[in-house]
């Protein structure tokens, strides 16, 4: 095995390279998949209190919202940044948290009102 790895990198070095960056950006995704299904399929982490450090996309997940539904109500425009927090947004808007997560809030309460 080393013999052949030694033959690789003296005869094919751009090639060795390259398969051994594509390797580990495939190990890198397979490993961020996996934690991202298991912490999501904890039910720990699901219908949370809303918060100030949530960002739009988190609370998304975490109450099973489409993404474009929360950023609409949060005022974020079609294809922003949905990584700033709750607090970053309001100080942004000049409004304060609690108005945002009110708005979060009564769109869960309609959602839970039309759920059969």
């Amino acid at each position: 095995m080393k013999q052949k790895l030694r033959f690789l990198w003296r005869q094919h070095k751009a090639l060795f390279l390259a398969f051994s960056l594509a390797a580990l950006v495939t190990v890198f995704f397979l490993i961020r998949a996996v934690v991202f299904f298991v912490y999501w399929s904890d039910p720990a982490h699901r219908n949370l209190p809303l918060e100030a450090w949530m960002t739009p996309r988190y609370i998304a997940y975490s109450y099973d919202l489409p993404l474009e539904d929360v950023g609409e109500l949060l005022g974020i425009e079609a294809g922003a940044e949905f990584r700033p927090t709750l607090e970053s947004i309001a100080r942004k808007q000049g409004v304060p948290v609690s108005d945002l997560m009110d708005r979060i809030t009564q769109q869960l309460a309609s959602r839970q009102a039309i759920k059969p």
